[in-house]
């Protein structure tokens, strides 16, 4: 790509606020209450806060109440999911219009999805054995959808499973008693909901999907044909290596570089609320993109 292609580096050794762009609160899978989640960033350290809860922008509006008065900027976002090419993607869409009619509408038809495969993960969990854990988790996620996270949650607090993880592994992950293949939204589909809406389309954590370089190089080149503008470069869950070989792929894709540590619970004492590795030098932050201020 020629230099003339690409955006203008900003300088990031300068004092800049610290973000945080990739976050869940109770109106998705996270452990906290949108307010809660903010208070806990403020305590964090953060300055700019994306709350990007999977498939909703439900909890926005607490999040953006809870920051009057605090030294946080909120902005609106959400975590779309994806099927391409037969495989789970996220695209965050940041700085959006969360009231947008074309994106609550995508947004509506995913969380559908999700009530009938929360529903098919009980059924086949009775089958095998274990009954009433619809209910349960229903019950858990509270006035939240129902995610395959809390599924996780109750199989461990029965005693079921080690823990979170161990009960995907055991139950939910692919090939499991609990697994139900899902399409979700098609990628040109979730990066269209999210420009409808005036907002930036990024790839979330990028390495975690395991795909070889080859079909990175791929995606991310449909991604960008489609008007995806960014690429999550530092992540809560990336070793010095990843965030290379993501800030490597900005550069040679033209892309925005942004950070979030996907944070869900306190309890992932390795995902914590702005903990991240700082951006590399020579890439333009995404947020250099939105206008300055609240709530822009």
């Amino acid at each position: 790509m020629s230099a003339r292609c690409r955006p203008e580096a900003v300088n990031l050794d300068r004092a800049m606020p610290r973000h945080d762009l990739h976050t869940h609160s109770t109106a998705s899978d996270g452990a906290y209450a949108p307010a809660e989640l903010v208070r806990q960033a403020a305590l964090a350290g953060i300055e700019v806060l994306a709350l990007t809860d999977h498939d909703s922008t439900a909890g926005v509006a607490e999040a953006r109440s809870a920051a009057a008065g605090l030294a946080i900027r909120i902005v609106p976002a959400v975590e779309v999911s994806v099927t391409w090419q037969n495989k789970t993607l996220h695209i965050v869409g940041l700085n959006i219009d969360p009231e947008h009619p074309a994106l609550q509408a995508g947004l509506a038809r995913l969380r559908a999805i999700r009530d009938e495969r929360a529903v098919e993960i009980g059924r086949r969990l009775a089958k095998h054995g274990i009954p009433g854990v619809f209910e349960a988790v229903s019950a858990l996620a509270g006035t939240g959808m129902v995610t395959r996270t809390h599924f996780a949650q109750y199989l461990a607090g029965q005693g079921l499973a080690g823990d979170a993880g161990d009960a995907f592994k055991r139950y939910l992950g692919h090939g499991k008693p609990g697994y139900v293949a899902t399409q979700w939204a098609d990628l040109a589909e979730a990066i269209g909901w999210v420009r409808a809406a005036g907002g930036i389309a990024v790839v979330a954590h990028p390495r975690r999907y395991q795909l070889t370089g080859s079909w990175l190089r791929r995606l991310l080149t449909e991604f960008k044909a489609m008007g995806g503008e960014g690429i999550e470069v530092a992540s809560g869950v990336a070793v010095p290596n990843d965030v290379q070989a993501s800030a490597d792929l900005a550069r040679r894709f033209g892309l925005l570089a942004s950070v979030g540590s996907d944070f869900h619970s306190p309890d992932h004492h390795w995902l914590k609320l702005g903990r991240l590795p700082p951006l590399p030098a020579g890439l333009v932050p995404v947020w250099s993109r939105w206008p300055a201020g609240p709530d822009s």
